[in-house]
This record gives structure tokens, C-alpha cells and sequence, in this order.
């Protein structure tokens, strides 16, 4: 099934939550999405107990994303008996099988450095978050961005999320790059691994909004 790839804006998630007011700034700036990271190994893991009470306080159409990195199913269901997340990300080694085979919808991260990662992208058959690769044994978070310029001519048939180092200074070439259906934006927006700075998260999301109205301006002139 193919879907639509040009969405009429970027929505912005906001990954590695571990306070209620962090949850709530960026929910009141009009980000679509915050994440949870369930990777014990994470600076910014939180107890699924304490997300859950976070997640219930989220005003409506704010989604919660759970993030996961090599987890068993058993990991999932346990985190899932006590946290009311609506999507999973997956951040290891998942196969499209894993992937498929959740209850909850997927995103599946697929890290790049070169043009040939890039083809692992199409093994998944659900939405895919392009990161930067990490050093061996880490998973994301580490705010440093992949070579864009890569992405020339690629194409995926579900939506596509770009993450890894985004931030104000670099949000706009970004968003020039493509219409992507989405910004995942963790270190950028911090001040210290999941504590988040609401100057910072309120001059990313200006910025992402800014190339919209630039974007209508230019179609509205053509």
C-alpha cells in the first residue's frame, strides 16, 4: 500500500520526555507527538510507571510514541500493560516481521551513513525514521547528523521521519530538502539528556512553522 508522501505540513515529535512540564510545553506549542524511551541503556530512559503518568496528563490529539531498541515482544506487552503509548518506534535490529507483527503502529528507525543504507528502508513496509548511525552499541541520541545530501532521488513508499542532530540551526535546510511527513527532535532541544529547554523547543518549532508560511507565500505568488 502506498500513502500519501506530501502531507500539507511536517508534523514535529519530541523524543526523550522524562518530565510532565516538558510534555506540556512542547503540547502547547502545537508539537504532534512526544516520546518515551524504554531503553534502559538510554541517558534518557524512563520507568514506563512514569510515563504513564505523564502520558494521561497529554491534552488530546497529542500522541505518545514508545521508543525501543532490540526489544523481545515480552519487553513491548510489559511496557504496554502499564503505558497507554498509541505507536512504537524501533530502534535496533527489528526484522519487518517484528515489526508487523506489533498491536500498535510502527515506526521503524533505519540508521544511515551511506547511500546503501538507505535501501534498507525498503525491507519495512511501514512508516521509517532515517537517523544518523551511531558509534557500535548505541542507538540514537547523540546529536549528530548523517550527510543529507545522500537523500538525493530516494524514495519510500510510507511516510518518512528525518531525526539525528537536528536543531535551530539546521532546521530549515532540512525542511528544504524534501516535504517530509515528520522532525524528530531530541538533543536539540535540551539542556542535559531529557531535560529539555523550552527556548530552544520554542525556536525549532517557530522555525518549522516559518518554512510553511514561506512554502503557501510561494505557492500562493507561482
Amino acid at each position: 500500500m502506498t500513502f500519501l508522501t506530501r502531507p500539507t505540513r511536517t508534523r514535529i515529535k519530541v523524543c526523550g520526555i522524562t518530565r510532565l512540564e516538558d510534555a506540556l510545553s512542547a503540547s502547547r506549542l502545537g508539537v504532534d507527538a512526544v516520546g518515551f524511551v524504554f531503553y534502559p541503556k538510554s541517558p534518557r530512559y524512563i520507568d514506563p510507571m512514569k510515563a504513564a503518568a505523564i502520558i494521561r496528563e497529554l491534552p488530546p490529539f497529542v500522541s505518545a510514541v514508545g521508543l525501543f531498541v532490540n526489544p523481545s515482544q515480552q519487553d513491548i506487552n510489559r511496557v504496554l500493560e502499564s503505558c497507554p503509548i498509541g505507536v512504537i518506534q524501533l530502534h535496533g535490529d527489528e526484522t519487518p516481521e517484528f515489526c508487523q507483527a506489533q498491536a500498535r503502529r510502527v515506526i521503524k528507525a533505519v540508521p544511515v551513513s551511506c547511500r546503501e543504507d538507505l535501501k534498507k528502508a525498503h525491507r519495512y513496509p511501514c512508516p521509517v525514521l532515517l537517523d544518523a548511525r551511531a558509534p557500535a552499541g548505541v542507538y540514537g541520541g547523540t546529536g549528530q547528523a548523517f550527510d543529507w545530501s545522500l537523500l538525493e532521488g530516494f524514495r519510500h513508499d510510507y511516510p518518512l521521519t528525518l531525526a539525528g542532530g537536528l536543531n535551530i540551526d539546521n532546521v530549515r535546510r532540512a525542511m528544504a530538502i524534501r516535504q517530509w511527513f515528520a522532525l524528530d527532535v531530541s538533543s536539540g532541544v535540551e539542556q542535559s539528556p531529557g531535560i529539555k529547554d523550552e527556548n530552544k523547543l520554542t525556536a525549532f518549532v517557530e522555525a518549522v512553522n516559518s518554512c510553511h508560511d514561506n512554502s503557501a507565500t510561494a505557492e500562493e505568488h507561482s
